[in-house]
């Protein structure tokens, strides 16, 4: 059902964003699973890869964004699938508010959750990789990739989330979609972590943002035909 009041899509948003903060402030089940998923991928690769100092921070984009997509997966997986079995999502589409809005706050929320784990784990990540990751640029390339892979993966969850092995599903349908967010966010986290200089990271921010913008847009546009039974 459509509104057409910009604030009662904004309350809608921020109701549903409040309901799964806090629901997950209460069992935190989504940010524990997250959260230990990414540190045992990060000390993993930390034993695994043993390396020069000079090799490890020329792979250390690559295995930061291993470590973040593959958290927020879990997440992703994890959040729609709480909706579904105890029955949120069905009061959510019978709620008098613009499904967008539900779209859109369940993106928040899950954008929140990926930015929770990673605020904890780029410090670690920093210690264990000997990297500073502390770097404004580093930080707005994350956000940016996070903004994506919420966007898509949300919509997709939504869909996977009805058949009976959505856990395998999510990311068969994912991984092909972001593959040019990870691209692009690997190669301008590499460019901030080796100090490249501008003109070489620009092209990938730009394809972050551009990314970010149309399927965000898309997913919006959308997200009302694929929760249609």
């Amino acid at each position: 059902m459509k509104q057409n009041t910009c604030p009662s899509f904004i309350k809608a948003t921020l109701a549903v964003v409040w309901k799964d903060l806090t629901a997950e402030l209460r069992s935190r089940e989504i940010f524990s699973a997250m959260f230990i998923f990414a540190l045992l991928v990060v000390v993993i690769f930390n034993f695994a890869l043993e390396l020069e100092a000079g090799t490890r921070a020329s792979i250390t984009s690559g295995v930061l964004w291993v470590t973040f997509t593959f958290a927020g997966t879990i997440g992703l997986n994890r959040s729609m699938a709480q909706e579904k079995d105890r029955g949120c999502m069905d009061g959510l589409l019978m709620a008098p508010v613009d499904r967008s809005a539900i779209y859109l706050g369940k993106m928040l929320g899950n954008l929140l959750f990926m930015i929770a784990v990673e605020i904890v784990i780029i410090p670690l990540f920093s210690v264990l990789y000997n990297v500073n990751l502390i770097n404004g640029g580093l930080l707005l390339v994350v956000l940016l990739g996070s903004i994506g892979y919420s966007a898509v993966g949300t919509l997709l969850a939504s869909m996977s989330v009805q058949t009976r092995t959505r856990d395998m599903l999510l990311p068969i349908l994912l991984f092909p979609v972001v593959i040019p967010l990870i691209v692009a966010a690997v190669k301008a986290s590499s460019g901030y972590i080796s100090a490249m200089q501008m003109e070489e990271i620009t092209p990938w921010l730009n394809l972050l943002i551009v990314y970010d913008v149309i399927f965000l847009s898309v997913a919006w546009m959308v997200f009302d035909y694929v929760v249609e039974e």
